[in-house]
């Protein structure tokens, strides 16, 4: 919005609160993990918050990263260098479809005027994050950087039983149905008995 002025009041409170939330440590591991990802060739930002969202406002360097983590066909067909608003919020959202395309949650997603406004830079954050975690899981050699710089997700381990195993099973008692072997009440108090006067 180009005639937005400052916000006060309640809108600055829920602002400077969504504000709270950017990491400038993660920061740090993302412009890391980014620059060997797509190259020596996107540069560094400048330290900071808005440094940050003005390196990644134009879309370029995202698009760049969802295609280095795609084998086969990329997702992102055409990466244009634009100053015209509308296409680098078209690269943006170009970005947010290769990135749920490889698997991120919609949930784990920013809407592109989280970006391109600096509306909410820890919601871009999250969803690099995602990103990093789930190319570090997949483990298809096209994450480049540090593995321990994103948590790996959890997978599934699936058990198949026998039929005979799964007849065992119904004659065991399990311990969460409880155990009384020799357990009783006698004798047991518990503080100090009640005192009528």
């Amino acid at each position: 919005m180009a005639n937005k002025g400052p916000s006060y009041g309640l809108s600055r409170q829920v602002q400077d609160k969504i504000d709270s939330k950017y990491d400038p440590e993660l920061e740090q591991i993302l412009v890391e993990w980014i620059s060997r990802q797509c190259g020596a060739d996107v540069g560094r930002p400048e330290p900071g918050k808005l440094g940050f969202q003005a390196w990644l406002k134009d879309g370029c360097i995202l698009c760049q990263l969802v295609n280095s983590l795609f084998v086969g066909d990329k997702p992102v067909k055409k990466i244009q260098n634009s100053t015209m608003a509308f296409k680098q919020m078209e690269q943006i959202s170009q970005f947010l479809k290769g990135a749920e395309a490889y698997g991120v949650n919609k949930t784990d997603m920013f809407q592109t005027v989280d970006l391109w406004e600096a509306k909410d830079l820890a919601a871009v954050q999250r969803t690099l994050s995602a990103l990093g975690s789930l190319a570090v899981t997949k483990d298809e050699g096209t994450y480049q950087g540090d593995p321990n710089w994103f948590f790996k997700k959890a997978q599934e381990n699936k058990r198949e039983f026998s039929d005979e195993q799964l007849k065992a099973g119904k004659n065991v008692i399990g311990l969460q149905m409880g155990s009384n072997k020799g357990a009783s009440q006698e004798g047991m108090s518990y503080g100090r008995p009640r005192q009528i006067m």
